[in-house]
């Protein structure tokens, strides 16, 4: 399985599960651009990567930086053929701890909705006319199992994922005849990430790590106009559908 000459867009893509899809896309032959805030730190990814690159740092939460984005990869690449919604925070991450609803301030609610979902619908709102324009496309959106389930302490997080998961599947159905797939895929339990930074070293070393979802999102991306589309699977899920 290649990705010789692709082009990904990877939100997220300074750090953990973003990093790592990026550096295994690109050892498959994927032009890659990578999107973040942290500059330095997707410089440093890019500047050991095999192939072509893009560094277009932005906030997922603003339409104008989006935009950049995507014209940008447009203007280096001549085209967008997958793109991966991987960008998330939670409180957990934020905060080291889960928060109640009744503890929950606005902005804190604000901020995990606006970038778990409005950052999804506002980068694959600027990919899909694009391509729909070549007929074929991908669209991976980076879920979770609280995106099916939930827990006390994890409102937000919750919120965002479920409504992931129904956005993909509106984004499959608009796809449908279009050559564009829409799939989510979840990496399977905790990850070694600095949503979980607060636990200790041995018990995040026995954690999932970042690549558990890089054979599925390799799999995911060359899919061509006639994939699957409209799934939700975890990692070891999809590597199985793919068998």
């Amino acid at each position: 399985m290649t990705l010789d000459d692709e082009v990904i867009i990877v939100t997220g893509a300074s750090r953990g599960l973003g990093k790592s899809m990026v550096e295994r896309f690109s050892a498959e032959g994927a032009r890659v651009v990578l999107t973040a805030r942290d500059e330095d730190r997707m410089e440093e990814v890019a500047a050991d990567l095999p192939t072509e690159s893009l560094v277009v740092p932005a906030d997922a939460r603003d339409a104008d930086d989006v935009e950049r984005v995507v014209e940008g990869t447009v203007d280096a690449f001549g085209r967008v053929d997958t793109l991966v919604n991987n960008a998330g925070v939670s409180i957990l991450g934020m905060q080291d701890d889960r928060k109640f609803i009744q503890d929950v301030t606005e902005e804190e609610y604000d901020t995990v909705l606006e970038v778990n979902l409005k950052g999804v619908f506002l980068f694959t709102r600027e990919v899909l006319p694009h391509m729909y324009d070549r007929g074929r496309g991908n669209v991976v959106n980076i879920s979770s199992g609280l995106g099916r389930n939930a827990i006390a302490g994890a409102g937000c997080y919750v919120a965002s994922k479920w409504g992931l998961e129904g956005f993909t599947r509106v984004t499959a159905l608009e796809g449908e005849g279009r050559g564009v797939n829409a799939n989510a895929l979840d990496p399977g339990g905790r990850v070694n990430t600095d949503i979980w930074a607060h636990l200790p070293q041995e018990e995040r070393q026995q954690i999932l790590q970042p690549d558990v979802m890089d054979d599925a999102a390799v799999l995911l991306a060359a899919q061509g106009p006639d994939g699957v589309s409209g799934e939700s699977m975890t990692a070891e899920e999809w590597e199985q559908h793919f068998e």
